[in-house]
């Protein structure tokens, strides 16, 4: 027998719904002039979710779900995947049998999109969103017409290798192995480029994928890259963060020193919609409730799950994912805790809201910070 499915959890007694209550993104203490705390997204109900979420995952570790029969990764026609408003596919995934962890893993992440997205207030699709909102995540999903798929790309989650494979699919590029610098808007085509009736038919007809990856590593990864290798950042975010939240920072900072904990401060006092698109959370980007994507790979399996969209998107052969880079060093989970335990515990619970729903829509489990844990 599987898992009952979710039910879609009511908003208690007195309580707005779901939908207005995201609609009213968190406002920075600094933008709404206020001494107290941040607004935070609802609560209770994002602790059921997680809760939820967990507790199916807790099963997977404890062996629980080991005889049961893995759950289709993608509805077999259209009436198995109703909810979604999927359309018949070019054909199916052929699983081995020990990628049932991934299956149940996508199977929680569904069950648990049905029941936020099934909430009343919440979009269904993108025509629902704000003007702003729609802008963003139209500008984030890529098109290949040739192969018939939509591809929301999410920055620090391998989105600059996603678009290598898709100008490679378009004849662009001959291989995914040219030694090219890495041009992020030309030879691609955006949803945002197309007419509202040219991208109503692609939402509904086309295959529809992003990959996700833990929120705080992402984190870690832009904080990293952008301030520790990138000029640009440097000069543009990292000196208006020092002079922020540095002490006798002056008034001309590099701006290349930024530390982690500058980092988190400056997130807090931000506005999620309007962050910049490499710590913007998944949310936000691509509308996970507003799009119905098809598939959600995951960092953590990345080659595989990337090949296994080729394979379902009926790519060439010869067309696969990039191997990783011999020098490229991602942020690790050791490196995540080390940075997570250096930090105030107080800023970590100001941070973890606005990233909430990436750790519960995609099943990321949240951080162990306590003084047990660090201290291991």
């Amino acid at each position: 027998m599987f898992p009952r499915p979710l039910t879609p959890l009511a908003a208690p007694n007195g309580a707005e719904p779901l939908g207005r209550a995201l609609r009213r993104a968190p406002v920075s203490r600094a933008r709404a002039g206020l001494g107290g705390p941040p607004l935070l997204l609802p609560s209770m109900l994002m602790f059921a979710v997680i809760v939820a979420s967990s507790g199916l995952l807790l099963m997977i570790e404890r062996g629980i779900l080991a005889e049961m029969k893995p759950l289709p990764l993608h509805p077999p026609n259209r009436e198995g995947a109703a909810w979604r408003g999927s359309v018949a596919r070019p054909g199916r995934l052929s699983l081995d049998a020990g990628d049932s962890d991934l299956q149940v893993r996508q199977d929680v992440r569904n069950r648990t999109l049905r029941a936020v997205c099934g909430q009343p207030g919440m979009p269904r699709d993108p025509w629902d969103l704000t003007v702003g909102q729609r802008r963003t995540v139209l500008r984030h999903i890529l098109v290949s017409d040739r192969y018939r798929f939509l591809y929301c790309y999410v920055p620090k989650v391998a989105c600059s290798n996603w678009k290598r494979v898709l100008k490679v699919l378009a004849g662009v590029l001959d291989s995914v192995d040219v030694r090219l610098k890495m041009d992020h808007r030309n030879d691609l085509v955006f949803l945002a480029d197309l007419r509202p009736e040219e991208i109503r038919y692609r939402l509904q007809h086309y295959f529809k994928f992003l990959f996700v990856r833990d929120p705080l590593e992402r984190l870690l990864s832009a904080y990293r890259n952008k301030f520790g290798e990138i000029r640009e950042y440097q000069q543009r975010y990292g000196a208006e963060i020092v002079r922020r939240y540095r002490a006798g920072a002056g008034p001309s900072p590099a701006g290349d020193d930024v530390t982690f904990p500058e980092f988190l401060r400056y997130l807090v006092d931000e506005d999620p919609e309007r962050m910049n698109e490499h710590w913007m959370p998944v949310y936000h980007l691509c509308q996970p409730c507003a799009v119905h994507y098809d598939f959600v790979g995951s960092y953590e399996r990345l080659e595989a799950d990337a090949n296994q969209v080729l394979e379902w998107v009926q790519a060439p052969p010869h067309v696969r994912f990039p191997a990783r880079q011999a020098w490229y060093r991602p942020a690790s989970p050791e490196s995540l805790h080390y940075h997570l335990c250096s930090a105030p515990r107080a800023l970590l619970q100001d941070v973890l809201p606005k990233y909430i729903l990436d750790f519960s829509l995609f099943a990321y489990p949240l951080p162990n910070v306590t003084r047990e844990a660090c201290h291991q």
